[in-house]
């Protein structure tokens, strides 16, 4: 790797453009680990601007790692309703209490201890250690391998973990002792809006160190082999109310996609007609049922068609236990993205 050899050149060129044009992200106006490790939690498949709304709302009901910790779980999710891949809350929580219970609320400073709380990787790890404690530990995510991959003209799959190692071998080497918290971030930074899929090494302050631009290689890197065909379901979902006005209602297992968020009822479907197909599976009598909305929603490894409904529920031959709910609680509730998009084609 050549440009190991101009380390310092590149630290220089790499750290005056951050701090010259970082963007003002209000994660990045605190060194606390509590509030840095919840911005990259929420960072995870999601994008910037969708996520300052939420980080915010976040740490305002949760300021501390004591009240998350404490926190009832339908509470955490409904603060992050809409952030989707809800995992990610849970296991932060989890992560939190580790901490509150294991090290009196102070978030570990080494590789090894971060590593072992639930639900943080290599790369938050390394983002906690390096941005709130300065420490120099690789945090590698697809913006900083996009990077390197280019600037080290690394040929290697990124999708294949087993590469991974290359590349957090590749951050060791270059990073800066001094200020391994503004390295690490202006990578991910570069990756973010200079560095980008269709790259714009005009404005680039590393392309005189970059080999694939020198190479005319920089739109063939990464390397990323083509993911296997998304799964598709069709769904049909139906918003359903009894005599007295209110919504049928049910919570998702505890467990699998979506766990523990609010919806309203839904089948798959396969042959059968919606609402014949909801009647046998669901043993409830349907009446007045009208369209709602049709619409897609994407998951990470399966994409929903959604057909909504609207109908009044005529009779019940089904035992299992009802719940109905006003607008009023359906709002305090948490839900996923799909019923929201459901909730809004509603004329109340």
């Amino acid at each position: 790797m050549q440009i190991i050899e101009q380390k310092k050149a590149f630290q220089q060129a790499l750290l005056s453009w951050y701090e010259a044009e970082k963007r003002d992200l209000p994660w990045r106006r605190t060194n606390n680990p509590y509030y840095i490790w919840i911005s990259e939690v929420m960072l995870q498949q999601t994008r910037v601007d969708t996520v300052i709304p939420y980080y915010e709302r976040f740490i305002e009901k949760f300021p501390t790692m004591q009240d998350l910790s404490e926190a009832k779980e339908e509470e955490i999710l409904k603060m992050w309703e809409g952030l989707g891949y809800y995992s990610r809350v849970r296991n932060l929580q989890s992560g939190v209490r580790e901490v509150v219970e294991t090290y009196g609320g102070e978030v570990p400073n080494t590789r090894e201890k971060i590593s072992a709380l639930k639900g943080v990787g290599p790369y938050t790890a390394g983002a906690i250690l390096s941005i709130a404690y300065g420490v120099p530990e690789h945090a590698v995510d697809g913006n900083v391998m996009r990077v390197l991959s280019r600037i080290l003209l690394i040929e290697e799959d990124i999708a294949l973990p087993r590469n991974r190692k290359i590349f957090e071998q590749a951050v060791m080497e270059l990073i800066s002792e001094e200020d391994a918290s503004s390295f690490n971030q202006a990578l991910m930074e570069l990756g973010a809006v200079i560095c980008t899929p269709n790259p714009r090494c005009l404005l680039c302050p590393v392309r005189d160190f970059c080999i694939a631009f020198e190479e005319g290689k920089q739109q063939q890197l990464p390397i990323k082999l083509k993911k296997q065909k998304k799964k598709y379901v069709s769904l049909a979902a139906f918003a359903i109310q009894n005599e007295e006005g209110k919504w049928l209602l049910q919570k998702r297992p505890g467990t699998g996609l979506l766990a523990g968020l609010w919806e309203f009822p839904m089948v798959e479907l396969q042959e059968l007609d919606a609402v014949e197909t909801f009647e046998k599976d669901t043993g409830l009598k349907l009446k007045k049922v009208t369209e709602l909305t049709r619409f897609s929603h994407l998951f990470s490894h399966i994409t929903w068609d959604i057909h909504a409904y609207r109908a009044q529920l005529e009779d019940v031959t089904s035992k299992e236990p009802l719940n109905f709910y006003t607008k009023e609680q359906i709002e305090a509730l948490p839900k996923s993205k799909p019923v929201m998009k459901i909730i809004e084609s509603i004329d109340w």
